[in-house]
C-alpha cells in the first residue's frame, strides 16, 4: 500500500496523550485535492467536531488556495466533512462528552489515490507531564550515544 505523508500534526504528541487512533475520509473539492498533491496543508491548529447530528468535520484545517484554479477555487479554512463508520463516530461522541478529552487529527496521507486523515483521540498532558516526557528523551538518547560509543 503506498502512502504519501500530506502533513503531520507533531505537536499533538507534546500537548496531549493520544489513546486511540482512527482512520477517516475526507470529503473535498477539486481544487483542495490539487492543491493537497503539492503538500499545501497545514493542520496544526485544526481539531474534529462531532455534532448532535453524529456529523463529523474537521475544522480550521488551512489547505491553501489552487494557484491556478479560477473563480470557482476553495475557501482557505472551510470546515470539511470527515467520513467515519456509525459505530465510530458514536464511540468517538460518548468518550469525548467525558471530561478532558479532544479529538485531534494527527496527519493527512493519500492512501493509494484516497486522502485520509488520521484522527486521534487524546486526553490533554498536564505541565509536569511535558517535563517528564522530555526527561525521558533526553535519558534515551545520552543512553543511546553511550552504547554507540561503547559498540564502537
Amino acid at each position: 500500500m503506498s502512502i504519501k505523508i500530506i502533513a503531520n500534526n507533531k505537536k499533538v504528541y507534546y500537548d496531549y496523550f493520544v489513546e486511540e487512533e482512527y482512520e477517516a475520509g475526507i470529503s473535498l473539492t477539486g481544487t483542495e485535492v490539487k492543491s493537497m498533491r503539492r503538500g499545501h496543508a497545514v493542520i496544526n491548529e485544526a481539531f474534529v467536531f462531532i455534532n448532535k447530528d453524529l456529523k463529523v468535520t474537521l475544522v480550521n484545517a488551512h489547505i491553501g488556495e489552487f494557484l491556478e484554479g479560477n473563480i470557482n477555487n476553495h475557501v482557505v479554512n472551510r470546515s470539511r466533512a470527515l467520513l467515519l463508520h456509525k459505530k465510530e463516530i458514536k464511540k468517538l461522541s460518548m468518550t469525548v462528552s467525558t471530561k478532558g478529552y479532544t479529538i485531534k487529527p494527527l496527519s493527512l496521507y493519500f492512501k493509494k489515490h484516497l486522502i485520509k486523515v488520521k484522527i486521534g483521540l487524546c486526553r490533554g498532558k498536564k505541565k509536569y507531564d511535558k517535563r517528564e516526557v522530555l526527561k525521558k528523551r533526553d535519558n534515551e538518547r545520552v543512553m543511546d550515544a553511550v552504547k554507540k560509543r561503547f559498540n564502537n
